[in-house]
């Protein structure tokens, strides 16, 4: 092998579990926060998505090492029960004996005995169920009966669902409303970005003894394009890389030779590697040069990519050149035409959750957030000032020969604003928005806390309280997950600087604009790159 070649003591992009690799990003750290805080008191279900290999067990493996002492965790792999299988499992894996042919009233008697003896030695019971989305719809509901195991005050038993997307369209089913609603942390797990793909890969080669700097910057922008920067598939593209290298006798990594093996892995990939797998998709990216009226180039968008591909269709479908403002002298007419078209909101909201990677459901459509969505949606109205303040992505309701029409407001920058209609994606000047926009707007944004949040609260939501603040006050993060006087201050700071009632009393208002303020993982209306 490649090894002594490259000067490695063990291999460096092994898809074989290692504890010395862990590598958390950002996303992956933020993940844990949210999760703890799912799971903290009062709390009985926690929920991580995300797409097949973006290191979702990466992040149940950092929870498991983060456990308090007196925590008891159990993990079942790839589940394919039935009601009573799935309790015999759970049985096995915490070590309690039950009778053969147990029904499922012995078997629920028996863990509840076992839960009231740990409880009883202050201990708590995590389980953790890994392949979620494999678990019937009666198997969920018979994991949601066993939480209702309690004392007064105290869940003795805490689950953590882990799986992919179909997860999430599995909760919305009717029959698990009960279910989905118990959820109180929740987690969708993006791929690595560019700069974070070329961390994690110099990490693994330093873990691994080798020189950081074997694969150059180009070489890490290549693979994180043709990766869509899911982890899994950097390691299997970096050690083809070496191999190849190896073979060929080249003791460093050219971009030919990085394009090569990403050739070799991902031609043995499935779309499923995408973002979200059931968008309709984008069929034409249109921009409007505004002097000439209107200039169509119609390609077809791989919109279910992750969003820092976006750089990427910049780079192979550039803009044409923007003509100054002051040369416009009439309306595009291509838009105005789609526009007239964009009569309806929900496919305009519908549009909007896939700029997230999302499909919306019927509901989310009509702006209509449920109490289990991952992403929460709110209608508001501001100016172009409160949008650039947000930084997301929005439904525009503007109108058109006094008809309201839709469009996704996708780019901000400047005079210039980049909306999405009909399928189509266009470039103006904002100076032709100004007098059809009448302020309203609808947008998304991801909620990462589940209580109102006051004096005398501890735990790990307060510390996210405490590092969002922060972060928007420009003051130094003081590590704490007790709410003191301090960051009642910090809380009265931001309502006042936000215009809000001032308390000092992290309520649902005040978490809702601070959520918005402090989006880690958004798409942004800023120009990629």
């Amino acid at each position: 092998m490649y090894l002594n070649f490259f000067g490695f003591d063990e291999l460096p992009f092994s898809i074989v579990p290692n504890a010395r690799y862990l590598y958390l990003s950002q996303r992956h750290q933020e993940a844990i926060v949210h999760l703890q805080a799912g799971l903290g008191d009062g709390g009985g279900f926690a929920m991580l998505t995300g797409e097949v290999g973006t290191g979702k067990t990466t992040v149940a493996r950092a929870i498991l090492a983060s456990l308090p002492g007196k925590t008891r965790a159990g993990m079942i792999l790839n589940p394919t029960f039935s009601d009573l299988e799935l309790l015999e499992a759970i049985c096995d894996e915490f070590e309690v004996s039950y009778p053969k042919k147990a029904t499922l009233k012995k078997l629920t008697q028996v863990l509840h005995e076992f839960l009231l003896a740990e409880h009883a030695q202050g201990i708590q019971v995590l389980l953790m169920i890994d392949e979620a989305q494999h678990l019937a719809p009666d198997v969920l509901e018979q994991l949601r009966l066993l939480t209702n195991l309690e004392t007064e005050s105290h869940k003795l038993l805490k689950v953590l669902l882990i799986g992919q997307p179909e997860l999430q369209e599995k909760l919305r089913l009717p029959q698990l409303r009960q279910l989905a609603q118990r959820i109180t942390g929740r987690y969708h797990l993006l791929p690595l970005n560019e700069e974070q793909t070329a961390d994690y890969i110099r990490f693994r080669i330093e873990q691994a003894s080798g020189n950081p700097e074997l694969f150059n910057r180009k070489a890490c922008q290549w693979i994180a394009e043709q990766t869509h920067g899911i982890p899994r598939l950097i390691n299997l593209v970096c050690d083809a890389a070496l191999k190849q290298a190896y073979q060929a006798g080249e003791p460093t990594l050219s971009l030919a030779r990085i394009k090569l093996a990403c050739q070799e892995v991902m031609s043995f990939q499935s779309s499923v590697y995408q973002v979200a797998s059931a968008k309709p998709p984008v069929p034409k990216l249109s921009y409007l040069s505004s002097a000439l009226g209107g200039i169509a180039l119609a390609v077809v968008l791989a919109w279910q990519l992750p969003p820092q591909l976006d750089r990427v269709m910049q780079h192979y479908f550039p803009l044409p050149e923007v003509v100054p403002p002051t040369e416009q002298r009439v309306f595009p007419q291509a838009l105005r035409s789609a526009l007239l078209n964009a009569t309806s909101s929900e496919h305009a909201l519908e549009t909007l959750y896939a700029v997230w990677g999302y499909q919306a459901s019927v509901l989310e459509q009509f702006c209509q957030t449920q109490a289990d969505a991952v992403l929460w949606c709110e209608e508001q109205t501001g100016d172009w000032s409160t949008l650039q303040t947000y930084d997301l992505p929005a439904v525009l309701t503007l109108m058109m020969d006094d008809v309201p029409t839709y469009a996704v407001l996708y780019r901000l920058t400047g005079d210039q604003a980049e909306l999405l209609v009909g399928g189509e994606r266009y470039r103006i000047a904002r100076q032709w928005l100004e007098p059809l926009w009448n302020g309203q707007f609808s947008l998304l944004w991801q909620a990462s806390f589940s209580r109102t949040l006051k004096q005398g609260m501890q735990g790990a939501d307060v510390a996210l309280l405490e590092s969002k603040l922060a972060q928007v006050l420009g003051e130094p993060e003081r590590p704490r997950e007790q709410f003191d006087k301090d960051l009642s201050r910090k809380v009265e700071l931001f309502q006042r600087w936000q215009n809000m009632h001032v308390d000092g009393i992290a309520g649902r208002q005040t978490l809702r604009r601070l959520e918005l303020l402090t989006q880690q993982q958004a798409p942004s209306l800023k120009e990629e790159g």
